[in-house]
């Protein structure tokens, strides 16, 4: 009895010992897992501190565009005015030697530079520069600016996009029947005088009409409707598609507004 008791009692703790082993194992196993996933969320958690800081520091250096709403202003195009958007350095030193001119000249009322997504928009005024109320042919005033902005851009490569633009006021005349052909004669007026008389190459050349669709402010006044009535050399950035601008290429327009009774509206 005593020696059978014995058998039994050693087979009991050999049966426990093992199970204690099982556990010890599996105990191991959930503990490296543990720490393995402490070590992946420990790392995601670091990249992306990482990432926030690079976020903020390009911030600081290019700056943040925004736009801006103004009473009466619906659609009006972002007001990139004081967007500070990186350019290409050959781009950037045209804008300087263009600005210098500029001041020189005291042309800040009818030449204005902004940035559109990396492209550079010299925007010409229309009025007491570029053309006649309700006309498309260039003034003499204009071809002086015209040869100076000329000479710029034959020292790049980039292609340039030519938009005219025009205020809400509507025109009806044999040569336009609405602000689309005023505003897309002026454009091609425009790229006319570059291509033949200055000697730009066509290739880098596209014309756009926008008639009204695309004010930069309300045309609630005649101060806004001035602003609105232009031209705008969009010098595209290198690899961007030519003949479609940054700000919402593909976007439906508007119908042109026509006014009654046949009388042409001064433009």
């Amino acid at each position: 009895m005593t020696s059978e008791a014995t058998h039994e009692d050693g087979g009991g703790g050999h049966d426990a010992g093992g199970m204690m082993r099982w556990l010890l194992t599996y105990a191991d196993m959930i503990t490296l897992l543990m720490a393995f996933f402490i070590m992946m969320y420990s790392m995601s958690a670091l990249n992306q501190e990482k990432f926030r800081q690079a976020a903020e520091s390009l911030r600081g250096q290019f700056g943040a565009q925004r736009s801006t709403t103004r009473p009466g202003g619906a659609g009006l195009m972002p007001d990139v005015s004081s967007a500070e958007t990186p350019l290409e350095e050959d781009v950037q030193s045209v804008e300087d030697r263009l600005q210098e001119y500029v001041e020189k000249n005291e042309l800040e009322d009818v030449i204005r530079t902004t940035h559109r997504d990396h492209s550079l928009v010299i925007s010409l005024a229309s009025d007491n520069l570029l053309f006649a109320r309700g006309e498309a042919d260039l003034r003499p005033p204009a071809l002086a600016i015209l040869d100076k902005i000329a000479g710029l851009l034959q020292g790049i490569p980039n292609a340039i996009t030519v938009e005219g633009h025009t205020c809400n006021l509507p025109i009806r005349t044999g040569r336009f029947p609405s602000n689309w052909e005023l505003s897309s004669a002026r454009a091609c007026s425009v790229v006319r005088y570059l291509v033949e008389q200055k000697r730009v190459d066509p290739k880098r050349l596209s014309a756009a009409g926008y008639g009204d669709s695309r004010p930069i402010a309300p045309n609630d006044s005649e101060d806004g409707r001035v602003r609105n009535r232009r031209v705008d050399l969009v010098i595209l950035a290198q690899g961007a598609p030519q003949g479609q601008e940054a700000l919402g290429g593909n976007e439906p327009q508007p119908a042109p507004v026509f006014s009654e009774g046949g009388n042409e509206e001064q433009r």
